[in-house]
Protein backbone atom coordinates (compact mmCIF):
# COMPACT_ATOMS: atom_id res chain seq x y z
CA UNK A 1 0.00 0.00 0.00
CA UNK A 2 1.49 3.34 -1.04
CA UNK A 3 0.45 6.95 -1.11
CA UNK A 4 1.98 9.41 -3.56
CA UNK A 5 2.40 12.72 -1.79
CA UNK A 6 0.98 15.49 -3.94
CA UNK A 7 -0.28 18.97 -3.15
CA UNK A 8 -3.00 18.74 -5.79
CA UNK A 9 -5.06 15.72 -4.87
CA UNK A 10 -5.18 13.07 -2.17
CA UNK A 11 -4.18 9.49 -2.68
CA UNK A 12 -6.38 6.51 -1.92
CA UNK A 13 -5.55 3.26 -0.14
CA UNK A 14 -4.64 0.62 -2.71
CA UNK A 15 -6.77 -1.99 -1.07
CA UNK A 16 -10.40 -3.04 -0.92
CA UNK A 17 -12.51 -0.63 1.11
CA UNK A 18 -12.72 -1.83 4.71
CA UNK A 19 -15.82 -3.91 5.48
CA UNK A 20 -16.47 -1.82 8.58
CA UNK A 21 -19.89 -0.94 9.83
CA UNK A 22 -20.30 2.85 10.04
CA UNK A 23 -18.20 4.25 12.88
CA UNK A 24 -20.70 6.95 13.63
CA UNK A 25 -24.34 6.68 14.59
CA UNK A 26 -26.78 8.82 16.53
CA UNK A 27 -25.41 7.23 19.70
CA UNK A 28 -21.68 7.65 18.91
CA UNK A 29 -19.33 10.61 18.93
CA UNK A 30 -16.20 10.08 16.84
CA UNK A 31 -13.05 11.81 18.10
CA UNK A 32 -9.52 11.91 16.65
CA UNK A 33 -6.68 12.41 19.18
CA UNK A 34 -3.23 13.28 17.79
CA UNK A 35 0.08 13.17 19.67
CA UNK A 36 3.09 15.41 19.06
CA UNK A 37 6.11 14.13 17.13
CA UNK A 38 7.36 16.56 14.48
CA UNK A 39 8.08 15.01 11.10
CA UNK A 40 6.47 11.74 12.21
CA UNK A 41 3.13 13.57 12.02
CA UNK A 42 2.81 12.47 8.39
CA UNK A 43 1.80 9.10 9.88
CA UNK A 44 -1.26 10.80 11.38
CA UNK A 45 -2.16 12.25 8.00
CA UNK A 46 -2.10 8.76 6.51
CA UNK A 47 -4.25 7.44 9.35
CA UNK A 48 -6.78 10.20 8.71
CA UNK A 49 -6.88 9.50 4.97
CA UNK A 50 -7.89 5.88 5.60
CA UNK A 51 -10.26 6.84 8.42
CA UNK A 52 -11.89 9.44 6.21
CA UNK A 53 -12.95 6.70 3.78
CA UNK A 54 -14.88 4.89 6.51
CA UNK A 55 -15.74 7.74 8.86
CA UNK A 56 -16.04 10.98 6.87
CA UNK A 57 -17.73 12.74 9.76
CA UNK A 58 -15.79 13.53 12.93
CA UNK A 59 -17.27 15.38 15.87
CA UNK A 60 -13.99 16.47 17.48
CA UNK A 61 -10.26 16.59 16.72
CA UNK A 62 -7.71 17.23 19.49
CA UNK A 63 -3.95 17.55 19.09
CA UNK A 64 -0.65 18.64 20.56
CA UNK A 65 2.33 20.07 18.64
CA UNK A 66 2.37 18.56 15.12
CA UNK A 67 -0.87 16.86 16.11
CA UNK A 68 -2.38 20.31 16.62
CA UNK A 69 -1.34 21.33 13.10
CA UNK A 70 -2.85 18.18 11.56
CA UNK A 71 -5.97 18.64 13.69
CA UNK A 72 -6.40 22.25 12.53
CA UNK A 73 -5.96 21.23 8.89
CA UNK A 74 -8.78 18.69 9.37
CA UNK A 75 -11.18 20.88 11.37
CA UNK A 76 -10.42 23.96 9.29
CA UNK A 77 -11.41 22.57 5.90
CA UNK A 78 -14.50 21.18 4.21
CA UNK A 79 -14.65 17.37 4.23
CA UNK A 80 -13.71 17.14 0.55
CA UNK A 81 -10.61 19.30 1.10
CA UNK A 82 -9.17 17.87 4.31
CA UNK A 83 -6.90 15.25 2.78
CA UNK A 84 -6.00 17.65 -0.04
CA UNK A 85 -4.78 20.27 2.43
CA UNK A 86 -2.93 17.70 4.52
CA UNK A 87 -1.11 16.69 1.34
CA UNK A 88 -0.35 20.33 0.58
CA UNK A 89 1.18 20.91 4.02
CA UNK A 90 3.31 17.76 4.04
CA UNK A 91 4.37 18.30 0.43
CA UNK A 92 5.62 21.78 1.30
CA UNK A 93 7.54 20.89 4.47
CA UNK A 94 9.22 17.93 2.74
CA UNK A 95 10.49 19.96 -0.22
CA UNK A 96 13.80 20.99 1.32
CA UNK A 97 15.97 18.27 -0.22
CA UNK A 98 15.71 16.31 -3.50
CA UNK A 99 15.16 12.56 -3.18
CA UNK A 100 18.12 10.63 -4.63
CA UNK A 101 17.45 7.50 -6.66
CA UNK A 102 19.40 5.27 -4.27
CA UNK A 103 17.28 6.26 -1.30
CA UNK A 104 15.86 2.78 -0.78
CA UNK A 105 19.17 1.04 -0.08
CA UNK A 106 19.70 0.72 3.67
CA UNK A 107 22.99 2.60 3.90
CA UNK A 108 21.78 5.22 1.44
CA UNK A 109 18.59 5.74 3.46
CA UNK A 110 20.51 6.19 6.68
CA UNK A 111 22.76 8.74 5.01
CA UNK A 112 19.79 10.51 3.41
CA UNK A 113 17.93 10.71 6.72
CA UNK A 114 20.89 12.18 8.55
CA UNK A 115 21.62 14.60 5.69
CA UNK A 116 17.99 15.71 5.67
CA UNK A 117 17.92 16.21 9.45
CA UNK A 118 21.17 18.19 9.32
CA UNK A 119 19.88 20.26 6.40
CA UNK A 120 16.75 21.13 8.37
CA UNK A 121 18.78 22.12 11.42
CA UNK A 122 21.06 24.37 9.39
CA UNK A 123 18.65 25.86 6.85
CA UNK A 124 15.17 25.27 8.27
CA UNK A 125 12.09 23.57 6.80
CA UNK A 126 10.10 25.21 3.95
CA UNK A 127 6.82 26.69 5.09
CA UNK A 128 7.66 25.90 8.72
CA UNK A 129 10.73 27.56 10.23
CA UNK A 130 14.00 29.32 9.31
CA UNK A 131 17.19 29.88 11.32
CA UNK A 132 17.44 33.22 13.07
CA UNK A 133 20.13 35.60 11.87
CA UNK A 134 21.95 36.85 13.75
CA UNK A 135 21.73 33.83 16.10
CA UNK A 136 20.42 34.03 19.66
CA UNK A 137 23.63 35.20 21.44
CA UNK A 138 23.64 38.33 19.27
CA UNK A 139 19.95 39.16 19.66
CA UNK A 140 18.65 41.75 22.18
CA UNK A 141 17.98 40.19 25.57
CA UNK A 142 14.34 39.23 26.14
CA UNK A 143 13.33 39.23 22.46
CA UNK A 144 12.04 36.09 20.71
CA UNK A 145 15.31 35.90 18.82
CA UNK A 146 17.31 35.73 22.04
CA UNK A 147 15.44 32.69 23.35
CA UNK A 148 15.06 30.51 20.27
CA UNK A 149 17.05 29.19 17.33
CA UNK A 150 14.35 29.47 14.67
CA UNK A 151 11.75 31.90 13.38
CA UNK A 152 8.31 30.37 12.71
CA UNK A 153 6.81 33.25 10.73
CA UNK A 154 6.65 30.89 7.73
CA UNK A 155 4.46 28.49 9.68
CA UNK A 156 1.94 31.21 10.42
CA UNK A 157 1.71 32.02 6.71
CA UNK A 158 1.27 28.33 5.88
CA UNK A 159 -1.48 27.87 8.47
CA UNK A 160 -3.38 30.95 7.35
CA UNK A 161 -3.15 29.82 3.72
CA UNK A 162 -4.31 26.23 4.26
CA UNK A 163 -6.80 26.60 7.13
CA UNK A 164 -10.17 28.34 7.26
CA UNK A 165 -10.27 29.56 10.86
CA UNK A 166 -13.86 30.74 10.49
CA UNK A 167 -14.78 27.12 9.81
CA UNK A 168 -12.87 26.03 12.93
CA UNK A 169 -14.73 28.53 15.08
CA UNK A 170 -18.18 28.21 13.53
CA UNK A 171 -18.12 24.80 11.84
CA UNK A 172 -19.32 21.38 12.96
CA UNK A 173 -15.97 19.88 14.04
CA UNK A 174 -14.71 20.82 17.50
CA UNK A 175 -10.97 21.57 17.74
CA UNK A 176 -8.88 21.44 20.93
CA UNK A 177 -5.10 21.99 21.10
CA UNK A 178 -2.84 21.81 24.15
CA UNK A 179 -0.03 24.12 25.23
CA UNK A 180 1.89 25.00 28.42
CA UNK A 181 1.65 28.38 30.15
CA UNK A 182 5.24 29.57 30.42
CA UNK A 183 4.73 31.49 33.67
CA UNK A 184 2.70 28.95 35.64
CA UNK A 185 3.96 25.75 34.04
CA UNK A 186 0.35 24.57 33.87
CA UNK A 187 -1.34 22.92 30.92
CA UNK A 188 -3.76 25.05 28.89
CA UNK A 189 -6.22 23.88 26.26
CA UNK A 190 -7.55 26.14 23.52
CA UNK A 191 -10.97 24.83 22.55
CA UNK A 192 -13.14 26.10 19.69
CA UNK A 193 -16.22 25.40 21.80
CA UNK A 194 -14.95 27.80 24.46
CA UNK A 195 -13.01 30.52 22.60
CA UNK A 196 -12.05 31.81 19.17
CA UNK A 197 -9.09 29.96 17.67
CA UNK A 198 -6.53 31.47 15.29
CA UNK A 199 -3.05 30.60 14.03
CA UNK A 200 -1.41 31.69 17.32
CA UNK A 201 -3.10 28.90 19.25
CA UNK A 202 -1.89 26.25 16.82
CA UNK A 203 1.64 27.67 16.86
CA UNK A 204 1.65 27.84 20.67
CA UNK A 205 0.89 24.12 20.85
CA UNK A 206 4.01 23.40 18.77
CA UNK A 207 6.41 26.02 20.18
CA UNK A 208 9.02 23.54 21.42
CA UNK A 209 11.97 25.23 23.19
CA UNK A 210 14.71 26.09 22.60
CA UNK A 211 14.03 25.69 18.90
CA UNK A 212 10.96 27.90 18.85
CA UNK A 213 10.04 30.97 20.88
CA UNK A 214 6.95 30.98 23.09
CA UNK A 215 3.79 32.39 21.53
CA UNK A 216 1.96 35.27 23.20
CA UNK A 217 -1.82 35.03 23.50
CA UNK A 218 -3.74 37.66 25.48
CA UNK A 219 -0.72 38.65 27.54
CA UNK A 220 0.38 35.11 28.40
CA UNK A 221 3.16 33.09 26.77
CA UNK A 222 2.91 29.43 25.77
CA UNK A 223 5.24 26.60 24.84
CA UNK A 224 4.68 23.17 23.26
CA UNK A 225 2.11 21.08 25.14
CA UNK A 226 4.37 18.03 24.89
CA UNK A 227 6.48 19.45 27.71
CA UNK A 228 3.75 18.34 30.14
CA UNK A 229 1.81 15.66 28.26
CA UNK A 230 2.19 14.51 24.70
CA UNK A 231 -1.41 13.35 24.29
CA UNK A 232 -4.70 15.27 24.63
CA UNK A 233 -6.64 12.15 25.63
CA UNK A 234 -6.97 13.29 29.24
CA UNK A 235 -8.59 16.55 28.21
CA UNK A 236 -11.00 14.78 25.87
CA UNK A 237 -12.17 12.27 28.47
CA UNK A 238 -12.51 15.00 31.10
CA UNK A 239 -15.16 16.80 29.04
CA UNK A 240 -18.85 15.98 29.59
CA UNK A 241 -20.32 13.41 27.20
CA UNK A 242 -23.91 12.83 26.22
CA UNK A 243 -23.34 9.70 24.13
CA UNK A 244 -20.93 6.83 23.53
CA UNK A 245 -17.47 7.96 22.37
CA UNK A 246 -15.20 6.35 19.80
CA UNK A 247 -11.70 7.79 20.22
CA UNK A 248 -9.05 7.19 17.55
CA UNK A 249 -5.78 7.84 19.38
CA UNK A 250 -2.73 8.20 17.11
CA UNK A 251 0.69 8.15 18.80
CA UNK A 252 4.07 8.75 17.20
CA UNK A 253 6.44 7.19 19.75
CA UNK A 254 6.29 3.51 20.74
CA UNK A 255 6.89 2.44 24.34
CA UNK A 256 8.30 -0.96 23.39
CA UNK A 257 11.63 -1.29 21.61
CA UNK A 258 14.99 -3.01 21.36
CA UNK A 259 17.90 -2.74 23.80
CA UNK A 260 20.22 -0.04 22.38
CA UNK A 261 23.70 -1.06 21.23
CA UNK A 262 25.17 2.40 20.45
CA UNK A 263 24.98 5.86 21.96
CA UNK A 264 22.91 7.01 18.99
CA UNK A 265 20.40 4.24 19.71
CA UNK A 266 20.38 5.22 23.38
CA UNK A 267 19.30 8.75 22.44
CA UNK A 268 16.53 7.45 20.18
CA UNK A 269 15.28 4.96 22.76
CA UNK A 270 15.28 7.60 25.50
CA UNK A 271 13.16 9.90 23.33
CA UNK A 272 10.68 7.11 22.57
CA UNK A 273 10.28 6.20 26.23
CA UNK A 274 10.04 9.82 27.39
CA UNK A 275 7.19 10.71 25.07
CA UNK A 276 5.38 7.36 24.84
CA UNK A 277 5.40 6.68 28.58
CA UNK A 278 3.45 9.87 29.21
CA UNK A 279 0.91 8.80 26.65
CA UNK A 280 0.67 5.30 28.08
CA UNK A 281 0.40 6.60 31.66
CA UNK A 282 -2.26 9.15 30.78
CA UNK A 283 -4.17 6.63 28.69
CA UNK A 284 -4.21 4.01 31.44
CA UNK A 285 -5.13 6.47 34.19
CA UNK A 286 -7.85 8.17 32.22
CA UNK A 287 -9.45 4.96 31.01
CA UNK A 288 -9.46 3.55 34.54
CA UNK A 289 -10.86 6.81 35.85
CA UNK A 290 -13.57 6.74 33.19
CA UNK A 291 -14.48 3.17 34.06
CA UNK A 292 -14.69 4.00 37.77
CA UNK A 293 -16.90 6.98 36.98
CA UNK A 294 -19.21 4.73 35.00
CA UNK A 295 -19.36 2.29 37.91
CA UNK A 296 -20.15 5.15 40.30
CA UNK A 297 -23.07 6.23 38.14
CA UNK A 298 -24.44 2.71 38.08
CA UNK A 299 -24.06 2.47 41.84
CA UNK A 300 -26.00 5.70 42.35
CA UNK A 301 -28.96 4.20 40.54
CA UNK A 302 -29.06 1.37 43.11
CA UNK A 303 -29.16 3.56 46.22
CA UNK A 304 -32.40 3.92 48.16
CA UNK A 305 -34.04 7.38 47.98
CA UNK A 306 -33.16 8.10 51.62
CA UNK A 307 -29.44 8.14 50.80
CA UNK A 308 -29.54 10.26 47.67
CA UNK A 309 -29.29 13.57 49.56
CA UNK A 310 -26.15 12.47 51.40
CA UNK A 311 -23.23 14.92 50.76
CA UNK A 312 -20.98 12.09 49.56
CA UNK A 313 -23.64 10.95 47.12
CA UNK A 314 -24.06 14.49 45.80
CA UNK A 315 -20.30 14.55 45.18
CA UNK A 316 -20.55 11.33 43.20
CA UNK A 317 -23.31 12.79 41.04
CA UNK A 318 -20.76 15.22 39.60
CA UNK A 319 -18.74 12.47 37.90
CA UNK A 320 -19.31 11.98 34.14
CA UNK A 321 -22.48 10.33 32.95
CA UNK A 322 -22.76 6.62 32.18
CA UNK A 323 -21.52 6.69 28.59
CA UNK A 324 -18.98 4.17 27.34
CA UNK A 325 -15.74 4.73 25.43
CA UNK A 326 -14.06 2.74 22.66
CA UNK A 327 -10.40 3.71 22.14
CA UNK A 328 -8.72 2.68 18.89
CA UNK A 329 -4.97 2.96 19.44
CA UNK A 330 -2.53 3.37 16.55
CA UNK A 331 1.21 3.80 17.12
CA UNK A 332 3.94 4.60 14.62
CA UNK A 333 6.72 1.98 14.66
CA UNK A 334 10.16 3.19 13.64
CA UNK A 335 12.10 1.72 10.74
CA UNK A 336 15.53 0.19 11.41
CA UNK A 337 17.32 2.93 9.50
CA UNK A 338 15.70 5.75 11.51
CA UNK A 339 17.55 7.45 14.35
CA UNK A 340 16.89 9.93 17.14
CA UNK A 341 16.53 12.61 14.43
CA UNK A 342 13.36 10.98 13.05
CA UNK A 343 11.09 13.67 14.50
CA UNK A 344 12.93 16.50 12.71
CA UNK A 345 13.88 14.63 9.52
CA UNK A 346 11.58 16.00 6.81
CA UNK A 347 12.88 14.33 3.63
CA UNK A 348 10.23 13.65 1.00
CA UNK A 349 10.87 9.89 1.03
CA UNK A 350 10.48 9.69 4.83
CA UNK A 351 7.29 11.74 4.82
CA UNK A 352 5.86 9.49 2.10
CA UNK A 353 6.77 6.38 4.10
CA UNK A 354 5.25 7.73 7.30
CA UNK A 355 2.06 8.63 5.47
CA UNK A 356 1.85 5.18 3.84
CA UNK A 357 2.40 3.48 7.21
CA UNK A 358 -0.49 5.37 8.77
CA UNK A 359 -2.69 4.61 5.78
CA UNK A 360 -1.93 0.88 6.03
CA UNK A 361 -2.32 0.67 9.82
CA UNK A 362 -5.71 2.38 9.83
CA UNK A 363 -7.00 0.31 6.90
CA UNK A 364 -5.83 -2.86 8.67
CA UNK A 365 -7.61 -1.81 11.85
CA UNK A 366 -10.88 -1.04 10.08
CA UNK A 367 -10.81 -4.44 8.33
CA UNK A 368 -10.18 -6.38 11.54
CA UNK A 369 -13.22 -8.54 12.50
CA UNK A 370 -12.84 -7.48 16.14
CA UNK A 371 -13.57 -3.91 15.05
CA UNK A 372 -16.13 -4.69 12.38
CA UNK A 373 -18.16 -6.97 14.63
CA UNK A 374 -17.83 -5.03 17.87
CA UNK A 375 -21.14 -4.86 19.74
CA UNK A 376 -23.01 -1.60 20.16
CA UNK A 377 -22.11 -0.79 23.77
CA UNK A 378 -23.57 1.96 25.90
CA UNK A 379 -21.28 1.36 28.90
CA UNK A 380 -17.70 0.36 29.62
CA UNK A 381 -14.25 1.20 28.31
CA UNK A 382 -12.72 -0.89 25.54
CA UNK A 383 -9.31 -0.50 23.88
CA UNK A 384 -8.49 -1.79 20.39
CA UNK A 385 -4.83 -2.07 19.34
CA UNK A 386 -5.26 -3.92 16.07
CA UNK A 387 -2.40 -2.67 13.88
CA UNK A 388 0.46 -3.92 16.08
CA UNK A 389 2.36 -7.19 15.70
CA UNK A 390 0.28 -8.51 18.61
CA UNK A 391 -3.26 -7.19 18.01
CA UNK A 392 -5.42 -6.93 21.13
CA UNK A 393 -8.86 -5.93 22.29
CA UNK A 394 -9.40 -5.46 26.00
CA UNK A 395 -11.94 -4.15 28.47
CA UNK A 396 -10.72 -1.73 31.15
CA UNK A 397 -12.47 -2.02 34.52
CA UNK A 398 -15.87 -1.62 32.93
Amino acid sequence: MTSTLSPQRPSSPRTAPPRARPTRSANEENILVLQGGGALGAYQAGVFEALNESCPELAWVAGISIGAINAALIAGNAPSQRVVQLHAFWHQVSSGLPMPGAAHAMTARQALNEASATHGMLFGVPGFFTPRFPPAPFQPRGTPGAISYYDTAALRQTLERLIDFDRINDGPVRLSVGAVNLRSGNFAYFDSRKQRIDARHIMASGALPPGFAPVEIDGEFYWDGGLVSNTPLQYVLDQPADRHRVVFQVDLFAATGEIPTTLAEVTEREKDIRFSSRTRLNTTQQLERQAIALAAQRLLQKLPPALRDDPDVRTLTRVPGPHGVDVVHLIYRSKHYESQSKDYEFSRVSVQEHWASGLADMARTLRDPRWIDRPARMHGVHVFDLASSNPTEKECLA
